[in-house]
């Protein structure tokens, strides 16, 4: 806002005065305003089409748990970026502060082109650690976004008041024996399974069928080299069937020891009939039902005596539950020494 009064606004006597004040003060600048105010205008909007290129191959770590892969390779990326002046302020006093007319984006281009290629590099191998393939990158151009304004930070944001807003990739490319190598990891890890295993050396030995049938020698030499081939081999597409479907009906039965045992935990609630596995059921709310006697006469009972025929609790047998906590043992008769829950140990005061 300016400094210098004015008879067109405020008070007309004091802006007078004000006014004949400035007058004398000129006269000891020879004339001149003693104050210099400027007006700068900065484009604040995206600034679009920024194209770059990676002029040498970028290392790229390739990772895949699932078949052991980890490897480097190199690519090559190319695409356009966008960016925007956050802070014009801190834009002023570190790029244009000397500038006497005007400043424009072909004069920052090749030095912001030249540094955001160089934090490609620490912002792929951030992205390699999510288990992200080359062919998958385009696909995390946001992602790679916010790794760039991270890497950025001190040359862009903090010194300059630019940041990047979005990043578009074209298709990564790969040095042909980088991608023939993961394609050859890949078909190794697949073999991994026996049933594929198995499907494969019966494709195999279905080619060499027919390449043997095919012999200029007749075809029973070719079927005659085709069965010392496959004694050779030492594995039987059978035996590796054989093989896979036991993996498969191991973990199915992996799988219903682990639904028998959630059956052996759950039980039915009184109130609502939902059947449940922790100590309140799921559906009303209801509190588990306390593990309690069984009497001579068949009736399972939770106080001292029997409701159905009147019978004592019979000694010998207490039923035990912590105290501190409600911990109810699975078998209330032989408790452990401490309760699970809390760490108190079972005593006397537990007995029900």
């Amino acid at each position: 806002t300016s400094s210098e009064p004015s008879i067109f606004s405020g008070k007309f006597g004091q802006s007078l005065l004000g006014t004949f004040k400035t007058i004398g003060r000129r006269f000891t600048f020879g004339g001149d305003t003693g104050k210099d105010q400027r007006i700068y205008y900065f484009n604040t909007k995206e600034i679009l089409d920024n194209k770059f290129g990676t002029p040498n191959p970028i290392p790229f770590r390739v990772v895949d748990r699932n078949i052991g892969l980890d490897i480097d390779v190199a690519v090559r990326c190319s695409g356009i970026y966008s960016y925007e002046i956050s802070d014009p302020i801190l834009f002023y006093t570190n790029v244009t502060g000397n500038v006497q007319s005007e400043y424009t984006r072909d004069q920052i281009d090749s030095q912001l082109k030249t540094e955001f290629v160089s934090a490609l590099q620490p912002a792929f191998a951030e992205i390699s650690t999510m288990q992200v393939r080359p062919n998958e990158l385009p696909g995390h151009a946001s992602k790679l976004a916010d790794l760039m304004n991270e890497e950025l930070t001190k040359k862009w944001s903090e010194l300059r008041g630019l940041k990047i807003v979005s990043i578009a990739l074209n298709p990564i490319t790969l040095p042909e024996e980088d991608a023939e190598l993961i394609k050859q990891a890949q078909r190794a890890g697949m073999m991994r399974d026996p049933s594929m295993a198995g499907a494969t050396l019966v494709g195999a030995q279905a080619d060499a069928m027919r390449a043997a049938a095919a012999n200029e020698g007749g075809a029973m030499t070719g079927f005659m080299g085709f069965g010392m081939a496959q004694q050779a081999g030492g594995v039987q597409a059978g035996d590796l069937f054989a093989m896979g479907q036991k993996n498969q009906q191991n973990a199915q039965a992996g799988q219903q020891a682990t639904g028998g045992q959630s059956a052996v935990d759950s039980w039915t609630c009184p109130k609502c009939g939902n059947v449940s596995s922790g100590k309140f059921c799921t559906e009303c709310g209801g509190s588990k039902p306390e593990q309690g006697w069984q009497c001579a006469c068949g009736t399972v009972n939770q106080g001292k005596f029997c409701h159905n025929c009147g019978k004592p609790k019979p000694e010998g047998a207490p039923l035990y539950k912590c105290d501190k906590c409600g911990f109810e043992p699975k078998d209330p008769q032989n408790p452990p020494k401490f309760c699970p829950e809390c760490g108190d140990p079972f005593d006397e005061n537990d007995i029900q």
